[in-house]
């Protein structure tokens, strides 16, 4: 079966009663107890099909891209936003969508983890960067927010000591044209390096929730930039013949050989 392209993945919901992963079972509207949680992964947007496909709801299609590859429980409304849970790498994750509109994002984030007693050093937030090439990704623990305005909310909600999965979508050229650039849908051409992207940073989400920065940059450094195939060693060149040997030339007459026949 053919995998689903990434704009089947932008206002994917599901229902169901339960689902098992592992030893553990997610039961609707329940979830994980509290002191199970031990990492929230957030994805800034904006709510609503209006703007799905927008440049500033990457983050949103990142934490779906890993909801729809890993298993996760079905999305549910919860903390202003929408959450899904599941496990990675062994590890228990909340996925949250803030549904607060970006300016106000971290209205959720703050809600979630006071519920689930978190720290900010158990949050990783994936969002749009501006200053990164489109498909180039960096990932960042603490800092400014660079003017935008969904991690300028995280920051006066939690402080700055999160982690950061900055995702690379180009600058227009000039700050005034930003607002409607981030607002603007991806292009059909952007479609190629924005499923790698995706696609690397669902595997290496296991690696992130394990702390394993490194191994989460590789991966998605493999989708990206896949290596390059080796080039095979050209065969050695078949070995010169052997030189024939020489002929002597005989350059008697006939007459002279004849006479040379009864000496």
């Amino acid at each position: 079966m053919a995998r689903p392209g990434f704009f089947e993945y932008l206002c994917k919901e599901e229902t169901a009663p339960g689902l098992t992963i592992g030893a553990l079972t997610l039961r609707e509207n329940r979830g994980f107890l509290k002191d199970d949680i031990v990492r929230l992964f957030v994805g800034l947007g904006n709510p609503g099909a209006k703007y799905a496909a927008n440049r500033h709801n990457i983050g949103f299609m990142a934490v779906d891209r890993i909801a729809g590859d890993h298993g996760f429980a079905p999305w549910r409304a919860k903390f202003q936003g929408k959450v899904a849970e599941g496990v990675l790498g062994g590890v228990k994750v909340v996925l949250l969508k803030p549904e607060t509109f970006m300016n106000l994002s971290g209205q959720s984030v703050s809600e979630a983890m006071r519920f689930y007693k978190l720290t900010p050093g158990d949050v990783t937030v994936f969002h749009d960067e501006i200053d990164l090439a489109p498909g180039k990704m960096r990932l960042k623990a603490g800092g400014g927010h660079a003017g935008h305005n969904g991690l300028r909310s995280v920051h006066g909600h939690i402080g700055p000591d999160y982690q950061r999965v900055r995702m690379g979508v180009g600058h227009p050229g000039h700050k005034d044209a930003v607002p409607g650039y981030v607002l603007h849908d991806f292009t059909k051409a952007d479609g190629t390096w924005l499923d790698d992207l995706l696609r690397g940073i669902s595997d290496g989400a296991a690696a992130l929730a394990q702390g394993d920065g490194a191994g989460f940059s590789n991966a998605v450094g493999m989708r990206l930039t896949p290596p390059r195939p080796s080039r095979p060693e050209r065969p050695a060149p078949p070995p010169f013949p052997d030189a024939a040997p020489e002929v002597e030339v005989d350059n008697r007459s006939a007459l002279q050989k004849l006479a040379d026949r009864f000496r």
